[in-house]
């Protein structure tokens, strides 16, 4: 079900068509894995290796993983990995602005980008969960609040590959269509956030709360 419903026309598509496959497939694949999402999984499958590219390869373990698994397993994992600890929080304000005051505007500010994208957010999740803005950037080819919360995806990418999770993958796939290398660990995160995504990203919100996160500590 599409987390979106359309008002008006799109701006110009910048993303490929294969990128916009992985995070659509990424999308559903951070999602809660209900059963719509299992009966899904052989055409994600398809969808990716007809992709072709090489992170979309990074998320065909994963479809595997969740397809090889007896319910309710995958539920269990995914409630294990993202609901117990803020280390592995899905929602991008929260990596920019913690339980803060700004986040309420950080959020709007969300509501704001889609919208004039002509896409109206639903009311299920809130704008800056992980698979709304990968559904969005598929939905639209653009790749904006990706580039510019980049740093918070690579500080969870970190955070999912140390748990051993195979959900470590998709954020490496989501991390590897955007411009930049990838930063090797945590310090090297960190001067991502102060210094910005290796690419132009106009509204980049503070990390100024990063030192209070458990995630950044060693």
């Amino acid at each position: 079900m599409s987390a979106f419903s359309r008002g008006g026309r799109a701006a110009p598509p910048p993303v490929t068509y294969p990128t916009a496959v992985l995070h659509q497939a990424a999308a559903r694949l951070l999602a809660y894995p209900d059963a719509e999402l299992a009966g899904q999984l052989p055409l994600l499958r398809a969808a990716l290796v007809s992709a072709g590219t090489d992170p979309a390869a990074l998320l065909l373990p994963v479809v595997d993983h969740l397809a090889g698994a007896e319910p309710p397993g995958p539920a269990a994992e995914y409630v294990r990995t993202f609901d117990f600890t803020s280390r592995h929080c899905l929602h991008l304000t929260w990596w920019t602005d913690g339980d803060t005051r700004r986040r309420g505007a950080a959020l709007l500010r969300f509501k704001e980008h889609y919208r004039a994208h002509g896409m109206e957010p639903g009311d299920d999740e809130l704008p800056d969960f992980l698979p709304v803005v990968l559904e969005f950037s598929a939905a639209t080819r653009t790749d904006g609040l990706l580039r510019e919360h980049r740093p918070a995806l690579e500080l969870l990418r970190l955070a999912l590959t140390e748990s051993g999770t195979p959900y470590a993958r998709v954020l490496e796939a989501v991390c590897a269509t955007l411009p930049g290398a990838s930063p090797a660990d945590r310090a090297q995160a960190r001067a991502m956030a102060r210094g910005g995504p290796p690419s132009e990203a106009v509204g980049l919100m503070p990390y100024g709360h990063l030192d209070l996160l458990p995630v950044l500590t060693e």
